[in-house]
């Protein structure tokens, strides 16, 4: 059935991309904007759309675009991850049901997640939730989405993982660990999923994957491919976590945004590896054969 969604978020990586499954699925969609932006210039016209400026530090502001609305998404970039109350406390004024905060990413019902300075301000906004949960009488509820790496926009867009024009890489603790990726698309598909699944979704984290894979197995990938070798090095959790320190400690946030899901996706200790407790089934992902993951490696090359 549609519903009538507000996106915080629209322009970013995976927002776009949300936006459009939401769309697909004959949702009608408010998009929220700071104030003066002029992002929403990029995005597609469509009769479903409609786009409201807001103060995010406002409820008051907020309020009025929320009128109608039944689910409000959050995909927020990484540095406003930590106020996103402001957005909630309008959501519960405005009569929402469903809140799904900006997570996309680690486990962070895990003990040692919570303690990446990311995965902390993730963590404190689910307590926040879960009080307006209690205080509502469960009249608002919330569903967080792990999905650990984007898949394709690491591949593609960064180097954080592998560097790819130069054929170069830091192989996290030997580059042998698993760990979760989620193409951009599987992800919308599961924000559309809890949409329709909102009581098996209910307060809680979901957990959704396209693959389980290890940095060895996608150079494997490439070498097969073009023959390169590559210039490999290897640092291990502790390096990883003295460059976490030194960022916290100089406020670098971009650098904490990079090393925080590192260490969370080449660590087991930090639950990087969702086989066997996956809800794709549930929100309609299927994981990727061989063969088209070999594809999209080889298409990033």
């Amino acid at each position: 059935m549609p519903t009538h969604v507000a996106l915080a978020g629209a322009t970013g990586n995976l927002g776009p991309v949300i936006l459009n499954a939401l769309l697909s699925a004959s949702h009608k969609v408010t998009v929220l904007t700071r104030l003066g932006s002029t992002s929403t210039s990029r995005l597609q016209s469509h009769p479903n759309i409609a786009i409201k400026q807001v103060d995010f530090a406002s409820v008051s502001s907020i309020l009025p675009a929320l009128a109608g609305v039944d689910v409000v998404i959050s995909a927020v970039a990484a540095d406003a991850i930590g106020s996103q109350n402001t957005l909630i406390d309008a959501a519960v004024a405005a009569g929402v049901t469903r809140f799904i905060p900006a997570e996309y990413g680690l486990d962070s019902a895990n003990k040692k997640a919570i303690q990446l300075p990311i995965i902390t301000a993730k963590f404190a906004t689910q307590e926040y939730l879960n009080a307006k949960v209690k205080e509502t009488g469960g009249r608002i509820s919330w569903t967080a989405v792990a999905n650990g790496w984007f898949l394709d926009w690491v591949l593609k867009e960064t180097d954080f993982l592998l560097d790819v024009k130069e054929r170069s890489a830091t192989l996290f603790n030997g580059g042998d660990v698993k760990f979760s990726t989620t193409l951009l698309k599987d992800i919308a598909q599961a924000v559309v999923g809890i949409i329709e699944k909102r009581e098996e979704t209910r307060d809680r984290i979901v957990y959704v994957h396209s693959a389980v894979i290890t940095q060895k197995q996608l150079i494997g990938y490439m070498k097969e491919k073009d023959g390169r070798e590559w210039k490999t090095k290897v640092k291990n959790t502790k390096e990883l976590l003295g460059e976490l320190s030194e960022a916290v400690a100089k406020g670098d946030w971009r650098t904490i945004s990079i090393v925080s899901p590192v260490i969370g996706c080449s660590d087991p200790e930090y639950g990087c590896d969702y086989t066997g407790y996956d809800d794709n089934q549930l929100l309609g992902i299927e994981q990727m054969k061989e063969l088209d993951l070999r594809k999209l490696v080889e298409e990033s090359m």
